[in-house]
């Protein structure tokens, strides 16, 4: 089972971002925890890290907070060396594509090989955009 993050209107699907398993999530932020937050949860990013990963959402002002979160995150892991790859399936998709990560920033992506925080940070421009939640499914 999978995670995918979405911006619904009307039942309709706007947008959305296919993570992948939620160990891979997992291992983002668990990353994110122990190189950024110095191992305490939510102490830099809590919109991100103590937001259940199963269900809910992240409401508008959530997002607007999240979305400072996520370019503050991009921008250190730029600066980092990579992380490798959390799974086959991740390691599988950057083989598929030719990706090979020169940054922390570029080690983290989706089902389909696009970057995760590129992804969920567009995915919050919508939910932004359309004054909409994001949702967990």
């Amino acid at each position: 089972m999978g995670l995918y993050l979405c911006v619904l209107a009307d039942d309709e699907d706007i947008a959305g971002v296919e993570v992948g398993p939620y160990s891979d999530y997992n291992f983002f932020r668990s990353y994110v925890i122990k190189e950024l937050e110095g191992g305490k949860p939510g102490g830099r990013f809590p919109t991100l890290i103590l937001h259940s990963d199963c269900d809910g959402d992240w409401n508008v002002a959530e997002c607007e907070k999240l979305a400072a979160e996520l370019d503050a995150i991009a921008e250190e892991l730029k600066r980092r060396p990579p992380a490798g790859f959390s799974s086959d399936c991740q390691r599988a998709v950057a083989k598929s594509i030719g990706l090979e990560p020169r940054s922390a920033f570029e080690s983290f992506i989706d089902v389909d090989g696009e970057l995760l925080i590129e992804r969920m940070r567009g995915l919050v421009g919508v939910a932004l955009e359309r004054q909409l939640p994001i949702l967990f499914q």
